[in-house]
């Protein structure tokens, strides 16, 4: 099963790396500005919204969820 806490982890942590603002980053995706008080409450995010949280930052959904240490996108 997936923990929203370790998917906002990951969010944070590529975030972080490549200096991106999470409240910008959740503005542009279409989200509010409390989506990550969400996932670390326990909310697990829609998979949309994954997918447009991994596209924005640039990793795959499979790391976001854990499934992979991988953070690169395999072209």
């Amino acid at each position: 099963m997936y923990n929203s806490y370790d998917i906002a982890k990951r969010i944070k942590h590529i975030a972080k790396l490549r200096k991106i603002i999470l409240q910008e980053m959740f503005e542009t995706c279409g989200m509010g500005h409390s989506t990550m008080s969400h996932f670390t409450s326990g909310t697990i995010p829609r998979a949309d919204n994954l997918a447009k949280i991994a596209d924005y930052l640039g990793c795959s959904v499979d790391y976001l969820l854990g499934r992979t240490d991988n953070s690169e996108i395999n072209k």
